[in-house]
Protein backbone atom coordinates (compact mmCIF):
# COMPACT_ATOMS: atom_id res chain seq x y z
CA UNK A 1 0.00 0.00 0.00
CA UNK A 2 1.07 3.63 -0.50
CA UNK A 3 2.88 5.86 2.49
CA UNK A 4 2.23 9.35 3.59
CA UNK A 5 5.69 10.80 4.82
CA UNK A 6 6.08 13.77 6.27
CA UNK A 7 7.28 16.43 3.46
CA UNK A 8 7.82 20.10 2.92
CA UNK A 9 4.78 21.47 0.38
CA UNK A 10 4.05 24.67 -1.71
CA UNK A 11 0.45 25.11 -2.33
CA UNK A 12 0.78 27.43 -4.99
CA UNK A 13 3.91 30.44 -6.26
CA UNK A 14 2.78 32.98 -3.93
CA UNK A 15 2.12 30.91 -0.73
CA UNK A 16 4.73 29.82 1.68
CA UNK A 17 5.92 26.29 2.29
CA UNK A 18 3.87 24.26 5.01
CA UNK A 19 4.67 20.82 6.73
CA UNK A 20 2.46 17.89 5.92
CA UNK A 21 2.02 14.98 4.01
CA UNK A 22 3.53 13.28 0.54
CA UNK A 23 2.04 10.01 -0.94
CA UNK A 24 4.64 7.70 -1.71
CA UNK A 25 4.00 4.69 -4.12
CA UNK A 26 4.07 0.87 -3.38
CA UNK A 27 7.50 -0.80 -3.52
CA UNK A 28 7.95 -2.19 -6.88
CA UNK A 29 10.22 -5.10 -7.31
CA UNK A 30 13.58 -2.93 -9.19
CA UNK A 31 12.65 0.16 -6.39
CA UNK A 32 14.71 1.28 -3.34
CA UNK A 33 13.09 3.08 -0.01
CA UNK A 34 15.48 5.54 0.95
CA UNK A 35 14.85 7.17 4.27
CA UNK A 36 16.06 10.85 3.43
CA UNK A 37 18.99 12.53 5.90
CA UNK A 38 19.08 15.49 3.90
CA UNK A 39 17.88 17.72 0.98
CA UNK A 40 20.00 20.83 -0.26
CA UNK A 41 18.43 24.00 -2.00
CA UNK A 42 19.17 24.69 -5.43
CA UNK A 43 18.30 27.76 -7.34
CA UNK A 44 16.41 25.24 -9.81
CA UNK A 45 13.86 24.66 -6.92
CA UNK A 46 13.57 28.43 -6.33
CA UNK A 47 12.63 29.24 -10.72
CA UNK A 48 10.26 26.19 -10.49
CA UNK A 49 8.40 27.46 -7.71
CA UNK A 50 7.92 30.57 -8.04
CA UNK A 51 7.29 29.54 -11.76
CA UNK A 52 9.89 31.94 -13.53
CA UNK A 53 10.49 28.98 -15.72
CA UNK A 54 7.20 28.00 -16.68
CA UNK A 55 4.00 26.30 -15.00
CA UNK A 56 4.17 24.15 -11.69
CA UNK A 57 2.37 21.24 -10.65
CA UNK A 58 1.07 22.15 -7.24
CA UNK A 59 0.93 21.02 -4.76
CA UNK A 60 4.81 20.19 -4.98
CA UNK A 61 7.58 18.94 -3.36
CA UNK A 62 10.71 19.89 -4.49
CA UNK A 63 14.08 18.88 -4.23
CA UNK A 64 16.84 16.80 -6.33
CA UNK A 65 19.60 17.09 -4.21
CA UNK A 66 18.77 14.22 -2.01
CA UNK A 67 21.02 12.18 0.48
CA UNK A 68 19.86 9.09 3.09
CA UNK A 69 20.17 5.78 3.40
CA UNK A 70 18.69 2.51 2.33
CA UNK A 71 15.46 1.33 4.39
CA UNK A 72 13.94 -1.15 1.84
CA UNK A 73 14.54 -3.10 -1.33
CA UNK A 74 12.32 -4.41 -3.94
CA UNK A 75 12.59 -8.28 -4.96
CA UNK A 76 14.99 -7.63 -7.89
CA UNK A 77 17.07 -4.95 -6.64
CA UNK A 78 20.82 -6.10 -6.27
CA UNK A 79 23.25 -3.00 -6.48
CA UNK A 80 21.71 -2.05 -2.65
CA UNK A 81 21.05 -3.00 0.42
CA UNK A 82 19.65 -1.90 3.79
CA UNK A 83 21.57 0.93 5.42
CA UNK A 84 23.67 1.41 2.15
CA UNK A 85 24.28 5.11 2.11
CA UNK A 86 22.94 6.70 -1.19
CA UNK A 87 21.67 9.58 -2.74
CA UNK A 88 19.33 10.89 -5.94
CA UNK A 89 20.27 14.09 -8.06
CA UNK A 90 17.70 15.63 -10.41
CA UNK A 91 16.38 12.38 -12.49
CA UNK A 92 13.97 9.44 -11.17
CA UNK A 93 13.78 7.88 -14.33
CA UNK A 94 14.23 7.14 -18.10
CA UNK A 95 13.33 4.69 -20.50
CA UNK A 96 16.44 2.77 -20.39
CA UNK A 97 16.61 1.94 -23.98
CA UNK A 98 17.35 4.11 -26.61
CA UNK A 99 20.95 5.49 -27.62
CA UNK A 100 21.23 8.38 -24.90
CA UNK A 101 20.21 6.02 -22.03
CA UNK A 102 22.12 3.00 -22.99
CA UNK A 103 25.15 5.12 -23.36
CA UNK A 104 24.47 6.35 -19.48
CA UNK A 105 23.25 9.84 -20.57
CA UNK A 106 19.63 9.26 -18.84
CA UNK A 107 19.29 13.20 -18.60
CA UNK A 108 18.87 13.45 -22.67
CA UNK A 109 16.26 10.26 -23.06
CA UNK A 110 13.91 9.98 -26.12
CA UNK A 111 10.94 9.50 -24.62
CA UNK A 112 11.34 11.64 -21.73
CA UNK A 113 13.80 11.73 -19.07
CA UNK A 114 11.23 11.90 -15.55
CA UNK A 115 12.75 14.36 -13.37
CA UNK A 116 12.95 14.08 -9.59
CA UNK A 117 9.70 16.44 -8.91
CA UNK A 118 7.69 18.95 -10.79
CA UNK A 119 7.70 15.90 -13.59
CA UNK A 120 5.30 12.82 -14.28
CA UNK A 121 6.57 9.11 -14.11
CA UNK A 122 5.69 7.24 -16.91
CA UNK A 123 2.17 5.85 -15.37
CA UNK A 124 0.86 9.55 -15.09
CA UNK A 125 2.51 9.68 -11.05
CA UNK A 126 3.34 13.18 -10.02
CA UNK A 127 6.84 13.02 -8.98
CA UNK A 128 7.38 14.60 -5.92
CA UNK A 129 11.36 15.30 -4.30
CA UNK A 130 13.64 15.40 -1.39
CA UNK A 131 12.17 17.94 0.79
CA UNK A 132 10.79 14.73 2.96
CA UNK A 133 11.45 11.84 5.05
CA UNK A 134 11.42 9.25 2.28
CA UNK A 135 11.68 8.49 -1.61
CA UNK A 136 11.05 5.75 -3.22
CA UNK A 137 13.42 5.18 -6.32
CA UNK A 138 13.64 2.94 -9.00
CA UNK A 139 17.00 1.18 -8.64
CA UNK A 140 19.18 2.51 -11.74
CA UNK A 141 18.93 5.88 -10.57
CA UNK A 142 20.19 5.61 -6.95
CA UNK A 143 23.43 6.74 -6.38
CA UNK A 144 25.93 4.98 -4.31
CA UNK A 145 27.15 7.90 -1.76
CA UNK A 146 31.35 6.77 -0.81
CA UNK A 147 31.47 6.23 3.34
CA UNK A 148 34.23 9.58 2.96
CA UNK A 149 31.84 11.80 2.48
CA UNK A 150 29.14 12.57 5.06
CA UNK A 151 25.42 12.89 3.83
CA UNK A 152 25.43 16.29 4.75
CA UNK A 153 27.83 17.70 2.45
CA UNK A 154 27.47 15.07 -0.18
CA UNK A 155 23.47 15.74 -0.61
CA UNK A 156 24.15 19.00 -2.95
CA UNK A 157 26.87 17.04 -4.90
CA UNK A 158 23.71 15.31 -6.60
CA UNK A 159 23.16 18.93 -8.90
CA UNK A 160 25.79 21.39 -8.19
CA UNK A 161 28.53 18.65 -8.05
CA UNK A 162 27.60 16.81 -11.23
CA UNK A 163 26.61 20.50 -12.76
CA UNK A 164 30.41 21.53 -12.53
CA UNK A 165 32.27 18.16 -13.00
CA UNK A 166 30.39 17.65 -16.59
CA UNK A 167 31.50 20.22 -18.57
CA UNK A 168 35.60 20.64 -16.08
CA UNK A 169 36.10 16.85 -17.36
CA UNK A 170 34.51 17.44 -21.32
CA UNK A 171 36.38 20.35 -21.94
CA UNK A 172 39.79 18.11 -20.56
CA UNK A 173 40.19 20.57 -16.86
CA UNK A 174 43.48 19.64 -15.75
CA UNK A 175 47.63 20.26 -15.53
CA UNK A 176 48.47 22.61 -17.72
CA UNK A 177 45.13 24.15 -18.34
CA UNK A 178 44.14 27.61 -17.09
CA UNK A 179 40.23 27.40 -15.88
CA UNK A 180 38.20 29.94 -14.63
CA UNK A 181 34.83 29.87 -13.22
CA UNK A 182 32.65 33.07 -13.03
CA UNK A 183 30.53 33.13 -10.18
CA UNK A 184 31.55 31.72 -6.45
CA UNK A 185 28.01 30.94 -5.09
CA UNK A 186 26.38 26.72 -4.81
CA UNK A 187 27.38 26.44 -8.02
CA UNK A 188 30.70 27.89 -8.99
CA UNK A 189 32.11 26.75 -5.10
CA UNK A 190 32.14 23.24 -6.57
CA UNK A 191 33.61 24.28 -9.90
CA UNK A 192 36.70 26.00 -8.09
CA UNK A 193 36.87 22.73 -5.83
CA UNK A 194 36.80 20.22 -8.87
CA UNK A 195 38.68 22.00 -11.12
CA UNK A 196 41.75 22.48 -8.70
CA UNK A 197 41.43 18.84 -7.72
CA UNK A 198 41.48 17.79 -11.37
CA UNK A 199 44.55 19.85 -11.54
CA UNK A 200 43.87 23.05 -13.16
CA UNK A 201 44.95 26.30 -12.47
CA UNK A 202 42.01 28.29 -11.52
CA UNK A 203 40.75 31.52 -11.26
CA UNK A 204 37.67 32.87 -9.72
CA UNK A 205 35.78 35.36 -11.51
CA UNK A 206 33.54 37.61 -9.09
CA UNK A 207 31.25 40.43 -9.01
CA UNK A 208 33.24 41.64 -5.92
CA UNK A 209 36.20 40.29 -3.85
CA UNK A 210 33.92 39.74 -0.77
CA UNK A 211 34.38 35.99 -1.27
CA UNK A 212 38.29 36.49 -2.22
CA UNK A 213 39.50 34.00 1.21
CA UNK A 214 37.27 31.24 0.12
CA UNK A 215 37.66 30.88 -3.06
CA UNK A 216 41.52 30.19 -2.33
CA UNK A 217 41.18 28.12 0.27
CA UNK A 218 38.87 26.25 -2.28
CA UNK A 219 41.87 25.54 -4.84
CA UNK A 220 42.15 29.08 -6.98
CA UNK A 221 45.36 30.60 -7.66
CA UNK A 222 43.26 33.68 -8.69
CA UNK A 223 40.62 35.72 -7.90
CA UNK A 224 39.27 38.62 -9.85
CA UNK A 225 36.33 41.06 -9.48
CA UNK A 226 34.33 42.77 -12.72
CA UNK A 227 32.72 45.44 -10.41
CA UNK A 228 35.14 47.83 -12.29
CA UNK A 229 35.69 46.15 -15.80
CA UNK A 230 39.27 46.10 -16.05
CA UNK A 231 39.16 42.19 -15.84
CA UNK A 232 38.37 42.17 -19.58
CA UNK A 233 41.43 43.85 -20.99
CA UNK A 234 43.80 42.28 -18.27
CA UNK A 235 43.16 38.42 -18.50
CA UNK A 236 41.95 38.98 -22.30
CA UNK A 237 43.20 35.47 -24.04
CA UNK A 238 44.15 34.21 -20.58
CA UNK A 239 41.62 31.11 -20.23
CA UNK A 240 41.43 27.28 -22.19
CA UNK A 241 38.20 26.84 -20.40
CA UNK A 242 35.67 29.26 -18.65
CA UNK A 243 32.91 27.98 -16.95
CA UNK A 244 30.23 30.52 -16.13
CA UNK A 245 27.50 29.67 -13.08
CA UNK A 246 25.69 32.91 -13.25
CA UNK A 247 21.63 32.85 -14.02
CA UNK A 248 22.19 36.70 -15.00
CA UNK A 249 22.41 38.86 -18.36
CA UNK A 250 26.17 38.86 -19.23
CA UNK A 251 28.30 40.49 -21.59
CA UNK A 252 28.84 37.17 -23.35
CA UNK A 253 31.74 39.43 -25.90
CA UNK A 254 33.75 40.57 -22.46
CA UNK A 255 34.01 37.28 -21.59
CA UNK A 256 34.24 35.24 -25.08
CA UNK A 257 37.33 37.62 -25.26
CA UNK A 258 39.14 36.17 -22.18
CA UNK A 259 39.02 32.94 -23.57
CA UNK A 260 42.30 31.67 -25.56
CA UNK A 261 41.89 30.72 -29.32
CA UNK A 262 40.54 27.16 -29.27
CA UNK A 263 39.25 27.33 -25.93
CA UNK A 264 35.12 27.08 -24.51
CA UNK A 265 32.89 29.21 -22.70
CA UNK A 266 30.20 27.15 -21.17
CA UNK A 267 27.57 27.97 -19.90
CA UNK A 268 25.37 26.20 -17.04
CA UNK A 269 23.50 28.84 -15.10
CA UNK A 270 20.22 29.61 -16.48
CA UNK A 271 19.28 33.15 -17.36
CA UNK A 272 15.44 33.80 -18.14
CA UNK A 273 16.22 35.93 -20.83
CA UNK A 274 17.75 35.67 -24.32
CA UNK A 275 20.97 36.48 -24.76
CA UNK A 276 23.19 38.39 -27.17
CA UNK A 277 26.62 37.85 -28.59
CA UNK A 278 29.16 38.82 -31.34
CA UNK A 279 29.76 35.78 -33.92
CA UNK A 280 33.07 37.71 -34.63
CA UNK A 281 33.53 37.05 -30.93
CA UNK A 282 34.07 33.15 -31.90
CA UNK A 283 35.19 32.87 -35.58
CA UNK A 284 38.68 35.33 -34.53
CA UNK A 285 40.00 32.29 -32.28
CA UNK A 286 38.05 29.33 -33.15
CA UNK A 287 36.24 29.73 -29.97
CA UNK A 288 33.44 27.87 -28.51
CA UNK A 289 30.48 28.72 -26.88
CA UNK A 290 28.34 25.96 -25.51
CA UNK A 291 25.86 25.28 -22.66
CA UNK A 292 26.04 22.05 -20.45
CA UNK A 293 23.38 20.04 -18.44
CA UNK A 294 24.38 17.85 -15.61
CA UNK A 295 25.06 14.57 -16.22
CA UNK A 296 24.13 10.60 -16.32
CA UNK A 297 24.01 7.95 -14.07
CA UNK A 298 27.38 6.94 -14.60
CA UNK A 299 29.16 10.40 -14.86
CA UNK A 300 27.19 11.15 -11.44
CA UNK A 301 28.46 7.86 -9.48
CA UNK A 302 32.12 8.44 -11.20
CA UNK A 303 31.72 12.46 -10.07
CA UNK A 304 30.81 10.98 -6.22
CA UNK A 305 33.88 8.52 -6.51
CA UNK A 306 36.07 11.91 -7.85
CA UNK A 307 35.00 13.84 -5.09
CA UNK A 308 35.57 10.73 -2.33
CA UNK A 309 38.91 9.78 -3.60
CA UNK A 310 40.27 14.28 -3.37
CA UNK A 311 38.52 14.96 -0.15
CA UNK A 312 35.85 17.55 -2.22
CA UNK A 313 32.18 18.07 -0.47
CA UNK A 314 29.60 20.93 -0.60
CA UNK A 315 30.22 23.74 1.65
CA UNK A 316 26.88 24.14 3.58
CA UNK A 317 24.68 25.70 5.85
CA UNK A 318 22.28 23.42 7.53
CA UNK A 319 18.34 24.49 8.10
CA UNK A 320 15.75 22.87 10.11
CA UNK A 321 12.41 22.61 7.86
CA UNK A 322 10.70 26.20 8.83
CA UNK A 323 13.47 27.87 7.68
CA UNK A 324 12.96 27.27 3.82
CA UNK A 325 11.13 30.36 2.96
CA UNK A 326 13.54 32.10 4.20
CA UNK A 327 16.51 30.40 2.63
CA UNK A 328 15.31 30.50 -0.56
CA UNK A 329 14.75 34.55 -0.29
CA UNK A 330 18.68 34.21 1.06
CA UNK A 331 20.00 32.50 -1.92
CA UNK A 332 17.99 35.20 -3.95
CA UNK A 333 20.21 37.94 -2.30
CA UNK A 334 23.61 35.46 -3.15
CA UNK A 335 23.57 35.65 1.02
CA UNK A 336 24.54 31.95 1.39
CA UNK A 337 27.95 30.08 2.27
CA UNK A 338 27.25 27.94 -0.43
CA UNK A 339 24.10 26.08 -0.26
CA UNK A 340 21.35 25.47 2.25
CA UNK A 341 20.80 21.82 3.76
CA UNK A 342 17.75 20.99 4.84
CA UNK A 343 18.08 18.53 8.09
CA UNK A 344 14.92 16.27 7.23
CA UNK A 345 14.54 15.02 11.09
CA UNK A 346 12.84 18.48 11.67
CA UNK A 347 9.76 18.23 9.33
CA UNK A 348 6.61 17.79 11.44
CA UNK A 349 3.42 17.56 9.00
CA UNK A 350 0.80 19.94 10.49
Amino acid sequence: MTTQVPAILKDSADAPFRQGLVERRDLRPDDVRIDIAYAGICHSDIHTVREEWGPCIFPIVTGHEIAGVVSEIGSEVTKFKVGDHVGVGCLVDSCGECDYCVKGSENFCEKGAVGTYNSKNYDGEIAQGGYSQQIIVTERFVLRIPDAISLEVAAPLLCAGITLYTPLKRWGAGPGKKVAIVGMGGLGHMGVKIAAAMGADVTVISQTMSKEEDGRAFGAVDYRATEDGSVFKELRNSFDLIVCTVSADLPLDKYLGMVKPFGALVLVGLPEKPQNFQVFSLIMGDKVLTGSNIGGIPITQEMLDFCAEHDIAATVETISADEVDAAYDRVVASKVRYRFVIDTSTITPE
